[in-house]
C-alpha cells in the first residue's frame, strides 16, 4: 500500500507516476481527463485492450506508432482492415504483435461502427459512468473492477467488441475519466472536472 509520493518539483502524484518520466507526464496532463469523440475513446479502448499483461509504459512508448498504424483510429478506415492488413500489422516491430489483439482492433473499429446507430461509442461508455467515485487514499484502495465495468464489459461484448474484460474496462474508465483514481491528496485529484 502506498500514499502520493512526492516528486522533485514538490507535487503529491500517485505513486506509478512517480518514476518514469513518461508517466508522469501521462498521469499529469490526461490519466483520468475526459476526453472527447469516438476516435479519442477508441483509442483508449484499444491502447486498454493492448496493454493486458504489459506494463502501461511498454503501451506508451508505442503509442505514436499505434496511432500511426490504426488511422488515428479513425473507426471506418480500421473497420475496413482484412487479412492482409492484420498480416502488416504482425510484422510492425513498433507495436505489440499479438494476432489476438490486433484482430480485437478490427472487430472493434467494426462494433463501434455499427454502435453509432445507437448513439455512438462515447455515449455508450458514459452510459456507465457510477453514481459515486471512488476516494482511495492509498493503493491498497484502489479497484481493479466495478459493477460499472462488469456491466460494461457484458454490453460492449454483446455489442460485438472483444478484449474488453471487466478490469480492461474498468482501466478505461479511470483513463477517460469516468472515475476518478487518482489517490487524495494526489495533485490531479478532481481535475478532470467530471468529479469535481
Amino acid at each position: 500500500m502506498s500514499a502520493p509520493v512526492i516528486g522533485d518539483d514538490g507535487l503529491a502524484r500517485c505513486p506509478w507516476a512517480a518514476g518514469d518520466p513518461v508517466n508522469r507526464d501521462y498521469h499529469d496532463t490526461e490519466w483520468g481527463q475526459r476526453v472527447t469523440g469516438e476516435a479519442a475513446h477508441l483509442e483508449r479502448l484499444t491502447l486498454e485492450a493492448f496493454q493486458s499483461g504489459l506494463s502501461w509504459l511498454t503501451i506508451l512508448n508505442k503509442r505514436e506508432a499505434f496511432r500511426e498504424v490504426f488511422a488515428g483510429f479513425d473507426a471506418d478506415v480500421v473497420a475496413a482492415y482484412d487479412d492482409t492488413d492484420v498480416e502488416r500489422l504482425m510484422a510492425e516491430p513498433r507495436i505489440v504483435r499479438n494476432r489476438r489483439k490486433i484482430e480485437a482492433a478490427v472487430a472493434n473499429a467494426r462494433a463501434t461502427v455499427a454502435l453509432r446507430e445507437q448513439g455512438g461509442l462515447e455515449a455508450f461508455i458514459w452510459s456507465f459512468r457510477p453514481d459515486e467515485t471512488p476516494e482511495p487514499e492509498h493503493t491498497g484502495q484502489m479497484a481493479t473492477t466495478s459493477p460499472e465495468s462488469l456491466a460494461l464489459s457484458k454490453a460492449l461484448k454483446k455489442a460485438g467488441f472483444a478484449h474488453v474484460g471487466p478490469t480492461t474496462m474498468y482501466a478505461l474508465m479511470e483513463a477517460v475519466g469516468l472515475v476518478d483514481d487518482h489517490l487524495v491528496g494526489c495533485h490531479r485529484r478532481g481535475a478532470s472536472g467530471v468529479w469535481a
